[in-house]
């Protein structure tokens, strides 16, 4: 009994110690308000307890200390596929698109995702605490996406919401997977054709006389919560035809639309800003080929000018590793003419507000989830580094000296 005594004090104070951090910068960006100067951020159980400068916020007795040149609430990927892609050319771990058939609304991002797959770690090791992420574009509608943090070692310890969006491609990426559709026309019009039937599925679903009401369809119900309102449809557009494509679908069909690559989105800010769309950005540095080849470094800058909410990705690329890192896109946008603060506020509390996730992330205040980047420098420059990842009060990268 003694030991067994003795086993639970330790688990006990190792709980504790996980449980009650304070974090010291000579400067905290909370993404709340204005950047706090020789700033604190007080973290137990899990969630930020309090957020100001030195001065004025004590540090408890017992609380463990760690320490940094700037912190920033945890990075939001916006969009990924890491977790369904894994870091190497295998084929067992590349679940991010189906080829089987160009519609499936009814597959499910958290029936594939790997929580220890090494990219979830790598990814995490430049600041990334929260992925968007699931089926990828390629298919006219390639399956759900998911919410998820950068920890755990199954998709339930990680899960922040297992279906996020449903993801939809227009444009001629489609072609390269699938016979059928082969043009832009032909894509929109299947598209179409399964908003419509899921409004007549809808319509049966919700007849009075049980004996109406259809047998069950997982992606026709999918479909249904889609024109409800509850899941956004992000379809994956990026030159003109295809982004004014989707404005349509939008209006016709009156569904939550995030606008997802969108390379030519500068082409048609007034578009875009009535429509009231949110963007997530192609990867800033993206080769400006194929349906891409009039992308910009500018467009992050030009989206920001316009009003237009956006938020930064990592995508997907067919190398090793098969990701890029949203900290180097931010900082590519900030190069070419985005301002530094709206840079931040694209890979925090904008992005988790285009997600729907701003409640719990994205800033750091009071009762959100302890979710902190610690840098050696300024999060832009090449040289500087992560040094410390803290994710719902748990330190798990730690490099700070």
């Amino acid at each position: 009994m003694k030991i067994w005594s003795f086993l639970l004090t330790l688990g006990l104070l190792a709980s504790s110690a996980r449980a009650q951090l304070a974090v010291r910068a000579d400067t905290v960006y909370t993404m709340a308000g204005a950047p706090i100067e020789n700033g604190v951020v007080l973290i137990h159980d899990g969630k930020i307890e309090q957020v100001g400068p030195a001065q004025t916020v004590r540090i408890p007795e017992g609380y463990r200390v760690l320490e940094a040149v700037v912190v920033t609430p945890g990075l939001i990927d916006a969009h990924s596929v890491v977790g369904l892609a894994g870091i190497l050319n295998y084929d067992h771990d590349q679940d991010q698109l189906d080829t089987s058939d160009p519609i499936q609304p009814e597959l499910r991002a958290i029936d594939a995702y790997n929580a220890r797959e090494k990219l979830v770690e790598w990814v995490r090791s430049f600041g990334v605490t929260t992925l968007h992420t699931g089926h990828g574009p390629g298919a006219v509608i390639s399956g759900q996406t998911m919410l998820v943090k950068t920890r755990g070692e199954t998709v339930e310890e990680a899960l922040v919401d297992s279906v996020a969006t449903v993801a939809a491609t227009l444009g001629p990426m489609v072609e390269r997977y699938f016979r059928s559709p082969g043009t832009r026309a032909k894509a929109v019009a299947m598209l179409r054709a399964e908003l419509l039937k899921a409004q007549a599925y809808r319509r049966k679903l919700r007849a009075s006389d049980p004996a109406r009401r259809p047998e069950p369809d997982l992606g026709m119900e999918t479909l249904v919560r889609v024109l409800d309102g509850e899941i956004p449809l992000m379809i994956t557009a990026q030159q003109v035809p295809e982004i004014m494509a989707a404005l349509r679908l939008q209006r016709e069909f009156g569904f939550r639309l995030i606008l997802d690559g969108a390379a030519e989105a500068y082409l048609v800010l007034d578009e875009i800003k009535q429509a009231g769309v949110p963007v997530i950005l192609h990867p800033t540095m993206v080769r400006p080929r194929g349906e891409t080849v009039n992308a910009t470094l500018e467009t992050a800058a030009r989206l920001y000018e316009a009003g237009i909410p956006f938020a930064f990705q990592s995508g997907f690329e067919s190398y090793v590793p098969k990701t890029r890192v949203v900290l180097f896109e931010a900082a590519m946008a900030v190069a070419n003419g985005l301002p530094r603060t709206v840079a931040l506020e694209a890979l925090t509390i904008q992005a988790a507000r285009i997600l729907g996730i701003a409640d719990r992330v994205g800033s750091l205040e009071p009762g959100k989830d302890a979710d902190l980047v610690l840098f050696d420098g300024d999060p832009f420059e090449y040289t500087t580094h992560v040094c410390g990842v803290i994710i719902e009060g748990e330190p798990v990268h730690e490099t700070c000296r």
